[in-house]
């Protein structure tokens, strides 16, 4: 009989942490809801994706960047560890944070969709849960799957009050803190 998963011990974070710097180059791993997640590696399109959005982002906010897979601290009450695929924040925000950043200035959390069977549940469930626990003003999902972008704002008690889906080729407001409209069309070209 196979234990259930609240019967079986958990992972600290201080194991997880040393678990993770030992880990090859080649996995990338997170922690989120007291589990061990790894998250795979990126392919051209998902590179392309956030490239693009950096792009906007310093052409329509020069005095932050898009940091990509910055370890960062989540779920307070949890103590989790998540690598966006960006976030949004001050330009020099992780100097000296070490491997993993508070949340503490960090304006948006960016995620694009991979391909494997863990998708859904890492980026469509568990992560807003996550960086709405961690305070992030705002949450941006571009999902690859059904040519969508998934704006979360307004979190609160661990989770987002508000979420708007639109999809690939529309004019889409991020929210304040982030303050910045995107032009989503060059997008429709990367549906899987």
């Amino acid at each position: 009989m196979t234990p259930r998963t609240e019967d079986r011990p958990q992972m600290s974070v201080e194991e997880f942490e040393e678990l993770e710097r030992h880990a090859p180059e080649t996995v990338r791993l997170e922690f989120i809801n007291g589990r061990v997640q790894v998250k795979p590696v990126t392919d051209g399109n998902h590179d392309h994706l956030i490239a693009w959005l950096q792009r906007l982002c310093m052409q329509h906010r020069p005095e932050l960047w898009l940091y990509g897979d910055r370890g960062m601290k989540v779920e307070r009450y949890r103590k989790g560890r998540a690598r966006p695929d960006g976030i949004l924040a001050p330009f020099g925000f992780p100097a000296g944070h070490g491997d993993w950043s508070d949340t503490a200035g960090v304006l948006m959390a960016v995620e694009v969709t991979s391909h494997d069977s863990d998708t859904h549940q890492r980026d469509r469930v568990e992560k807003p849960n996550g960086y709405a626990g961690a305070g992030i003003p705002v949450y941006l999902l571009i999902d690859r799957d059904d040519g969508s972008v998934v704006v979360y704002n307004q979190p609160e008690n661990g989770r987002y009050l508000h979420a708007e889906k639109l999809p690939f080729g529309a004019s889409v407001k991020l929210p304040d803190p982030v303050g910045i409209i995107l032009d989503t069309a060059p997008l429709k070209e990367f549906v899987d």
